[in-house]
């Protein structure tokens, strides 16, 4: 549920241009969101450690801070705000659960202002980043903060069972009344580094109506790209070692069973690429003016919160990538199809959308519009099945260990047809066709079909070679299956 703004750029500080939500100056809600969890998270200190019961989930706590202050509360030059908290031992275990201690919770939010994130979504919400770069404040729709409401029993039993997880970990959820306005916030774990340049951020939900970046998303200096745009620039996907490519195709697998179980269904996974071939360059053409806050001693490590920690978790490095770069900062090691080295930062964003009556009759009309297996609002089920073949097909692949002839650094799609000693082809004639859609500047031969079959005929039509297999005895349930061949 984090969104694209993970990636977002630091707002300038325009004063005459300051942001708005409902009618309230992003100055002022920042200021309310520090002072309310800074009261609420203190105290919260002098509750007794117990277990988290059922009806924690549902209890609502609320404080009135007025400018002028309190007995309780401090003075402050904003409105008069009461601010609400959602089940708030629930969270405090939640927290604990991920390793965060209080002093470390109200030291990130707290201690020094929030950054104001750019948005490249449609939600219109405001973004903020605290200065240690671990959480992302985010303002969500009553209808979403209802939903994390109903979710959180489950969706928790879920995380304390595997806390290795690509899913967002929501750290609190909050209320601020003021003149008669709700501004209901998250607070959530942070995928996108600052510290660390993207060079290539991705929005990604396996959907292609209209999925591509908008010309003025494209103008900003740090765009969030989507699925269009990834299949046109990296087409050939992101390699990983066959240990890192199995622990991240198993979490996704089951991070979405996990929100299909809850007919979640419109998430995205925030891709974020960071080039290490370009790290050198970078950091002489420009100092780093994004890291976080280096004046506390001992800063806090979320536990589970890098994106190599959620697939694998630490201490299993998976190439030399991480031995010749320690500063990683969690990512995970790839390669383009270029043989780049990347860091890979992720996460599964953009969960509270539950498959209600509007989603429903948003992907009816679209589907007679539009092919309705194109359009990312979908049943949950065809949903993630749709996510998940897209990752594994089209984003995310294998290095092989032991090379090939032609790409020794990459796998092929199925066994090569040159070292498969059963197939007899007979060639009827010989031409060549040069493909437009895949030049290449020598012979690469890709296999859709699953067996390998017992005879093949070349046929040619208008400069085009097509392999045409009939298939053995055993596989008479396929018609006939087709290599493609180019040059």
């Amino acid at each position: 549920m984090s969104s694209t703004a993970e990636n977002g750029d630091a707002v300038p500080g325009k004063q005459n241009e300051e942001k708005t939500y409902k009618k309230t100056a992003s100055s002022a809600i920042k200021g309310a969101i520090q002072l309310g969890i800074g009261y609420t998270v203190g105290n919260l200190t002098s509750k007794p450690e117990r277990d988290v019961l059922m009806q924690d989930f549902y209890v609502v706590e609320s404080v009135f801070l007025p400018s002028e202050g309190s007995n309780l509360t401090p003075a402050h030059h904003y409105p008069d705000f009461r601010f609400k908290t959602y089940a708030p031992l629930a969270f405090r275990y939640f927290r604990e659960l991920f390793g965060i201690k209080p002093d470390d919770y109200l030291y990130s939010i707290c201690s020094e202002p929030l950054i104001e994130l750019s948005n490249p979504g449609a939600s219109g919400s405001l973004f903020f980043l605290t200065s240690d770069d671990e959480f992302i404040i985010k303002t969500v729709q009553h209808k979403e903060a209802e939903f994390l409401q109903k979710l959180l029993p489950g969706y928790y039993m879920n995380l304390n069972q595997n806390p290795r997880t690509l899913l967002p970990k929501f750290y609190g959820l909050y209320c601020m009344q003021s003149g008669g306005i709700n501004i209901r916030i998250v607070v959530m774990n942070n995928v996108l580094p600052r510290a660390m340049r993207m060079h290539l951020t991705y929005d990604l939900k396996g959907s292609t109506y209209k999925r591509r970046a908008s010309r003025k998303e494209r103008e900003k200096p740090n765009p969030t790209f989507k699925d269009l745009d990834f299949l046109q620039d990296m087409h050939e996907g992101l390699y990983f070692d066959t240990e890192t490519y199995n622990a991240l195709m198993k979490t996704l697998q089951r991070d979405c069973r996990v929100l299909e179980s809850f007919k979640i269904m419109d998430y995205s996974l925030l891709l974020g690429i960071h080039i290490l071939d370009h790290s050198l360059k970078d950091k002489e053409e420009e100092p780093l003016q994004n890291a976080p806050d280096a004046k506390r001693p001992g800063m806090q490590k979320v536990l589970y919160s890098t994106a190599m920690e959620s697939i694998q978790g630490p201490g299993k490095s998976a190439d030399g990538i991480i031995a010749e770069n320690p500063d990683t900062m969690g990512g995970i090691p790839a390669k383009s199809h270029k043989g780049e080295k990347l860091l890979l930062f992720m996460g599964i964003i953009d969960i509270l959308q539950s498959y209600r009556l509007m989603k429903k009759l948003e992907h009816s009309w679209k589907a007679l519009v539009y092919d309705g297996d194109t359009v990312s609002v979908h049943r949950p089920s065809f949903y993630a099945d749709r996510f998940l073949k897209f990752m594994n097909s089209r984003v995310f692949k294998k290095i092989q260990a032991l090379g090939s002839r032609h790409r020794p650094d990459l796998v092929p799609s199925t066994p090569s047809l040159f070292e498969a000693a059963s197939l007899a082809t007979t060639i009827s004639s010989s031409s060549l066709y040069v493909g437009e859609h895949y030049p290449h500047d020598r012979t690469t031969l890709y296999s859709n079909s699953k067996g390998l079959p017992s005879s093949s005929t070349f046929t040619l039509e208008e400069g085009t070679i097509y392999l045409t297999a009939e298939p053995n005895a055993l596989e008479t349930q396929d018609d006939a299956s087709v290599l493609d061949v180019y040059l």
